[in-house]
């Protein structure tokens, strides 16, 4: 049993060793997620309205997920420690802005979005309140973009990726373009919040995509190669707990 723990730290010590390697380390800057106060109050409990539901079903996946087979919370805690390392992780971006990895593509390909709804939440609403990116009124916007649209895009490009390819390309394209759904979400977000004077929506859109795209491409793509790293691991280290899942039987 010491050895199975010392193999889950290892992987934890590991995964934030490559965070920093491959993308840096953190510094202080205005971070992507959208900050507390930043949205108006009507668009602000909008996304509230729209998350919420969503964290509901998925705290009763996590519930039944944990009573039926409770071997299985250590590997819950990694995909939320994954999530929460990542997605902390701020890399300044050319307007004085910042970019940052998301993270959720693991635990969606492990748990489904449902899951990954509550645990990226959880991921968000620490990082309000301990490390001030984000907010609390902004949560339900950053909840959405990041722990909803960016999970579900995830666990459906890992499945659809599996019936014509293996399933180590099915896990990068999955954390890739998980990665940047979830910015095109916020912008779209942004977007609807803050329509531009001439050209609307669609102006607006354009140009909050265009401040990220920069730093978000090669970000999304280092992301899908990390969480390949952590998956080869997973695989050698974790089969008992990917059998328990059933995803190494979709091979």
């Amino acid at each position: 049993m010491k050895t199975r723990y010392r193999k889950w730290l290892s992987l934890g010590v590991m995964a934030s060793l490559s965070c920093y390697i491959l993308l840096g380390s953190a510094t202080p800057a205005y971070a992507m997620h959208i900050a507390e106060g930043f949205l108006p109050v009507r668009w602000a409990a909008f996304w509230w309205a729209v998350s919420l539901p969503f964290f509901w079903v998925g705290l009763r996946s996590l519930t039944r997920i944990t009573k039926q087979k409770p071997e299985l919370k250590l590997l819950l805690a990694l995909a939320g420690a994954f999530t929460f390392v990542l997605s902390a992780l701020k890399i300044p971006s050319v307007t004085g802005s910042c970019s940052h990895p998301t993270g959720t593509g693991l635990g969606a390909v492990l748990f489904g979005p449902s899951v990954m709804s509550v645990l990226g939440g959880l991921v968000l609403l620490f990082q309000a309140v301990l490390l001030a990116h984000g907010g609390l009124t902004t949560l339900g916007a950053n909840m959405f973009s990041m722990a909803i649209v960016g999970p579900f895009v995830a666990y459906g490009v890992y499945h659809l990726m599996l019936r014509i390819g293996n399933q180590s390309v099915a896990i990068f394209l999955a954390a890739t373009l998980s990665d940047f759904v979830t910015y095109l979400t916020t912008a779209a977000q942004l977007a609807f919040a803050f329509p531009a004077l001439q050209g609307g929506f669609l102006a607006s859109f354009s140009k909050f995509v265009g401040i990220f795209a920069v730093t978000q491409l090669p970000l999304a793509l280092c992301e899908g190669l990390l969480t390949v790293l952590v998956w080869n691991w997973l695989q050698k280290h974790g089969q008992q707990e990917l059998q328990t899942l059933k995803v190494l039987e979709e091979q």
